[in-house]
């Protein structure tokens, strides 16, 4: 009796596995139609592994999220440190969806989703503007305190608006998502100025209220 082949088993560790198989699944069918159990058979776990390594798979597309992360901070280009901030930023957001280009069946199913499911839509958001302070800090631009948390959700919001040209974008060069992508960074660069202006204010009132307590205690020690 001839003896059937074995199914050939996916390399990497357990995680990746997981993420692996989350990823392909995730191209061919809605994420609300996905379970643990569709993703043990090809990954070749157990659901107890898969259960050691995640508890929802919300915090598997997390881990896949912070693995691009991970990538697009490693292939970072010395030559474009002496650009301008928005020229820094297209370069690694454009290295960005260059490493997600394998994944881009999975983000078109993940985008759909969220359209019809706002709590999704929200961890999503979530994930994305913690991805963004990285790739400003990636493109040495300020990511920290509130108006880099500002800054992040603004891009985040940008970038997703790129993400939809992406999704349907096949020309090998890129053009319609590179000129996404150029727009979108023109209004970011108007938000920024304009969020700075914003933060400015608080600083100057409180200068002036500052001054006029100098110039209160300065009348009180004259007349004392």
């Amino acid at each position: 009796m001839a003896r059937k082949p074995q199914q050939e088993q996916p390399e990497g560790t357990s995680r990746e596995k997981i993420i692996s198989a989350f990823m392909a699944l995730l191209a061919e069918r809605r994420i609300e139609e996905i379970s643990f159990g569709d993703i043990a058979a090809p990954a070749g776990l157990s659901l107890a592994e898969c259960r050691a390594e995640f508890g929802s798979l919300l915090a598997v597309l997390a881990a896949q999220v912070k693995e691009i992360d991970r990538q697009v901070l490693a292939g970072g280009d010395p030559d474009v440190a002496g650009e301008p901030p928005r020229e820094r930023l297209f370069d690694v957001l454009m290295r960005r969806l260059e490493t997600l280009a394998p994944h881009k069946a999975a983000i078109r199913s993940l985008m759909r989703s969220a359209r019809r499911s706002p709590p999704l839509a929200l961890a999503l958001n979530a994930m994305a503007v913690r991805s963004q302070q990285w790739m400003l800090t990636a493109a040495d631009m300020d990511a920290a305190g509130p108006r880099g948390m500002l800054r992040a959700q603004g891009l985040a919001l940008l970038y997703a608006s790129v993400l939809r040209t992406w999704v349907d974008d096949d020309d090998p060069g890129h053009a319609r998502t590179m000129a996404a992508l150029d727009r979108a960074l023109a209004r970011g660069q108007r938000w920024s100025g304009f969020l700075d202006d914003l933060c400015r204010i608080p600083a100057r009132i409180c200068g002036r209220c500052a001054g006029r307590r100098r110039d209160e205690a300065g009348e009180e020690t004259v007349a004392a």
